[in-house]
C-alpha cells in the first residue's frame, strides 16, 4: 500500500514537472555556431517564451563546463512573454565542441536543456560573417553594445571583436569614452591577420540617471584618427530603479503593469508611415507611475495616455513607425518602460518591421 501511494505521488511530480517545463518553447534547442577563432570568445542567444497561464522565473543557468559562462534574463516571465539567456564560449580548445545549459525555472524541478556546437580553428578563409562591420583595415563583429536590466553597483561587461585585416600591428584605442565605461584590449597589440578584443566594463554607480542612457564611442582605425559615422558605435545601458527596501505587504499592494502586446509586427509594404495601438493597464493595488518612455531607435515615435493609471484602470500606448529613419538606427526598435512596478520595472515592447 506504501509503494502505491509512494509511485502514485511520484507520478504526479512527474507529471506536473513535465507539464510546467512543457510551457516553455525554445527557438532554437540547439545552436550552430560555426567555426570560431581560436581564443575568440563567442556568444549565441536563445529566446525562451511562456506559453503557458502562469508567470515563471528563470532562477538559474547551469552550463556543462567553466568554458562557458551564461547570463539571463531576470525576473518574471509574464504568460505570452519571452526571455532570453545568452552562453559565451570562451574557445581556448582547438576542435569541435558540444556543450549544454541547464535551465531552471520555477514551478519544474526538472531542467529545461540547451546546446550549442561548432568548431574552434586557427585561422578561417572569410571573415566577413564574424566580422561584418568593415572600417577599413580592421573589421569589428558589431557597432552596437548593450548593457540591458542593469541594478545600481553592477559592472557587467561585453566585448567588442576585431579583426586585423592588415600585415602591420594594430593597437585598439576607444575614443569619446564617458567615465561609466572601462576598456582592456586583449591583446594591447594586434598582430596582422589576427584577431582580438575589447573589453567593455559599466561602472553603473556612474550612470546620470535610471532608465535608458546611450552614448556614442569611436574606434580609432589608425593613430591620430577622427571621429565619423563609419566608426562609430553605440553603447545603450538601462539602469533599473531600486525597489529592495520594500517588505511582503507593500509589494503585495504594489502596481502591476501588463501590455496587451508586447510584439508588435509593422508591414511597411511601401508604406512611410504606420501606427499600431496597445493597451496598458495596472492589475495592481496602486497607482502606476511611468517614469520614462524611451525609444531605442529613431524610426520610433511614441505618446502614452496617462503616465499615472489608477488601480484597474488602462491607458493607451500609440506607436508609428517611420520608414524613413530606420536605417539610421543601429538598434532594434524597441520601446522601454520603467514604472514603479517593483516586480518588472522594465518592460519593452520589441518591434519587427518587415519592408
Amino acid at each position: 500500500m506504501k509503494l502505491k501511494i509512494w509511485f502514485t505521488a511520484a507520478l504526479a511530480a512527474l507529471t506536473l514537472s513535465t507539464h510546467a517545463q512543457n510551457k516553455l518553447v525554445v527557438d532554437q534547442p540547439l545552436a550552430h555556431m560555426g567555426e570560431i577563432i581560436f581564443q575568440t570568445p563567442k556568444s549565441v542567444t536563445f529566446t525562451i517564451k511562456n506559453k503557458g497561464k502562469q508567470a515563471v522565473e528563470i532562477t538559474d543557468v547551469k552550463p556543462s563546463c567553466g568554458c562557458t559562462q551564461a547570463t539571463w534574463t531576470r525576473g518574471t516571465i509574464a504568460p505570452g512573454a519571452k526571455a532570453q539567456v545568452t552562453a559565451v564560449y570562451d574557445a581556448m580548445m582547438l576542435g569541435h565542441f558540444q556543450k549544454e545549459l541547464a535551465v531552471y525555472v520555477t514551478g519544474s524541478d526538472k531542467p529545461l536543456y540547451l546546446q550549442m556546437e561548432g568548431r574552434v580553428v586557427t585561422k578561417k578563409l572569410n571573415y566577413t560573417g564574424d566580422f561584418p562591420i568593415d572600417l577599413g583595415g580592421i573589421r569589428i563583429n558589431t557597432n552596437y553594445l548593450e548593457f540591458d536590466k542593469v541594478n545600481r553597483g553592477d559592472h557587467p561587461a561585453v566585448e567588442l571583436q576585431i579583426f586585423n585585416q592588415e600585415r602591420t600591428p594594430y593597437r585598439p584605442q576607444l575614443m569619446h569614452l564617458p567615465d561609466y565605461l572601462m576598456v582592456q584590449s586583449f591583446p594591447e597589440v594586434i598582430a596582422g591577420g589576427r584577431t582580438g578584443r575589447v573589453r567593455i566594463t559599466l561602472q553603473s554607480e556612474k550612470l546620470p540617471r535610471y532608465g535608458l542612457s546611450q552614448t556614442r564611442i569611436y574606434l580609432a582605425r589608425h593613430m591620430g584618427d577622427k571621429v565619423s559615422s563609419k566608426n562609430e558605435i553605440l553603447v545603450s545601458s538601462v539602469l533599473l530603479p531600486n525597489f529592495s527596501q520594500l517588505t511582503p505587504e507593500q509589494l503585495a499592494l504594489a502596481p502591476q503593469m501588463e501590455l496587451s502586446q508586447e510584439e508588435l509586427t509593422f508591414a511597411m509594404k511601401g508604406k512611410k508611415k504606420q501606427t499600431q495601438t496597445v493597451t496598458l493597464s495596472n492589475m495592481g493595488q496602486q497607482p502606476l507611475n511611468i517614469s520614462q518612455v524611451q525609444v531605442f531607435n529613431p524610426a520610433i515615435a511614441v505618446s502614452v495616455g496617462d503616465r499615472v493609471v489608477q488601480p484597474g484602470r488602462s491607458t493607451q500606448v500609440k506607436v508609428t513607425i517611420n520608414e524613413k529613419y530606420l536605417k539610421k538606427g543601429k538598434a532594434r526598435p524597441r520601446i522601454l518602460f520603467i514604472t514603479n512596478d517593483p516586480k518588472r520595472p522594465q518592460q519593452t515592447i520589441n518591434m519587427t518591421v518587415e519592408q
